[in-house]
């Protein structure tokens, strides 16, 4: 007998496959209250979404346990990678994901700095050939217009919208 047949790859331990559904269940808890709008938008298919949205509904203690438990058996279905796709975009609703924030602090000055000045509008455009400047240059004037009257900053938003399109 060699050494090869005794290392034979059993699979995972139990210990192992305890620690990855005690996990789930609690990442499927976490998901269950986040509000309904950010768990629509998780990568999960339709039914578990739907459990989700009726955890809210529960009020008993009991139920509620009882309820998490059920989650995490339907969290049980999904992959590795499952998993961890779901847990990035739990991570970027909490806000965890430092690399998007700093992304859209970046794109709130620049948007700021466009408004303000058409110096920076020069060097922008200069810097993105491939932007459509007509639109950014309306969207611009519409924004200082707004500012000016006090109405509400459509433009302005659709500024940064526009931005965040961009690949920056």
């Amino acid at each position: 007998m060699d050494d090869d047949d005794l290392e034979e790859d059993f699979g995972p331990s139990k210990s192992e496959i305890k620690r990855k559904m005690l996990a789930r269940q609690d990442l499927a808890k976490t998901l269950s209250e986040l509000s309904s709008d950010a768990i629509k938008s998780l990568p999960v298919d339709e039914q578990l979404k739907d459990k989700l949205l009726e955890t809210h509904k529960i009020k008993t203690f009991g139920a509620i346990k009882r309820h998490t438990l059920y989650l995490g058996k339907l969290m049980r279905a999904y992959d590795d990678d499952e998993v961890n796709a779901i847990q990035e975009r739990l991570d970027a609703l909490q806000g965890v994901n430092k690399a998007e924030i700093a992304k859209f602090h970046y794109l709130e000055r620049l948007r700021d700095d466009l408004v303000l000045s058409d110096s920076h509008l020069t060097l922008f455009i200069k810097d993105h050939p491939l932007i459509d400047v007509q639109e950014l240059r309306t969207l611009i004037r519409n924004a200082r217009k707004e500012k000016e009257q006090n109405k509400p900053p459509k433009s302005y938003r659709e500024i940064f919208q526009l931005l965040k399109t961009l690949d920056l």
